[in-house]
């Protein structure tokens, strides 16, 4: 019986492990190409995203209290550089560019780290 245990969670374990694999450049394509990306925030609120499918990201925080302390609407351009979605905006972080590696953790969450080590969760929607 004990035996049975260990090997019950340790294939729990694996199973886990498996899940939590970032995503390839195609499965990130697949996830967030032509779908809306709402972000977490530490405010408690949800900052959208929306990734057409053209390579085109809008930002729009103007019905956010966020949009009140910088720009609240951007576009920019976004694409897929091996197993990580990169982003850049005009004006926004100064024009830099960024890219995250992306973990799906439901049907319509996912966490992401940046290259700087910054990380948070979203929520997708159509």
């Amino acid at each position: 019986m004990r035996k049975f245990a260990v090997a019950t969670a340790l294939l729990c374990l694996m199973a886990g492990n498996a899940s939590a694999q970032f995503l390839s450049g195609t499965d990130i394509k697949g996830l967030i190409g032509g779908k809306r990306v709402h972000l977490a925030t530490g405010y408690g609120i949800e900052f959208p995203l929306k990734y057409a499918s053209n390579g085109r990201v809008t930002g729009d925080g103007s019905g956010t209290t966020l949009g009140q302390y910088m720009a609240p609407k951007e576009t920019g351009s976004w694409w897929v550089s091996g197993n990580r979605m990169c982003q850049q905006f005009p004006t926004w972080y100064d024009g830099r560019q960024f890219c995250f590696k992306l973990r799906q953790t439901g049907p319509n969450t996912l966490e992401w780290v940046r290259d700087d080590g910054y990380s948070g969760r979203a929520r997708i929607t159509g």
